[in-house]
């Protein structure tokens, strides 16, 4: 049996090119036998606030309980999604917000700065499309996007290794260039064994 692979797309439009990426890297997953599930964030039911903060748990809606289950299936993550305003969409921030919880995700340590990471084991890949060149977003941005799901969610929670793909331009890109860029991702997907 391969790897099971759980990918989360954070692009709110089905028609995006996002959700050509999400397939061609379930394209090549597949073709090396791994396990494959999907999972379109924008089609959730769930309020993406998280209106008590940690003082008090909100309840977790059926869709939120049913991804919280497909992340602990997954041996391996991959994140799809574009960058707006140097971040993640709205609707993605708001599923982590509510879904990598103390006690689910990590847990801190009574009178302690540390934690412990409760989600070691897992892999991820994070592949995100800009409009701008990625080299651009690295040096003059400080990838904040990255960052954020990169180091302050996924490895604070004790995801590891977690890699980056950058996509981009994707506004002045042709078919041409969206083509090779599908087919570099459903080579990544490939190498999954």
């Amino acid at each position: 049996m391969g790897k099971k692979v759980l990918i989360i797309n954070g692009h709110p439009n089905e028609g995006s090119f996002n959700f050509g990426v999400a397939t061609a890297y379930e394209n090549g997953a597949r073709s090396v036998g791994a396990e494959v599930k999907h999972l379109v964030v924008s089609e959730l039911k769930f309020n993406p606030n998280l209106e008590f903060g940690y003082q008090k748990r909100t309840p977790l809606e059926p869709d939120l309980i049913a991804a919280w289950e497909a992340i602990q299936w997954a041996e391996h993550l991959v994140w799809v999604h574009p960058v707006w305003w140097g971040g993640l969409p709205a609707i993605m921030k708001g599923f982590i917000d509510r879904l990598f919880l103390p006690g689910m995700a990590f847990q801190y340590r009574e009178n302690s700065i540390q934690w412990d990471k409760l989600l070691k084991g897992k892999t991820a890949h994070i592949i995100t499309t800009l409009d701008q060149p990625s080299w651009y977003y690295r040096l003059v941005y400080g990838r904040p996007s990255v960052n954020q799901l990169k180091k302050s969610t996924l490895e604070f929670c004790g995801i590891s290794p977690v890699k980056v793909t950058y996509l981009g331009i994707v506004k002045t890109s042709d078919f041409n260039v969206r083509k090779k860029w599908l087919e570099k991702i459903e080579h990544l997907g490939k190498k999954l064994k």
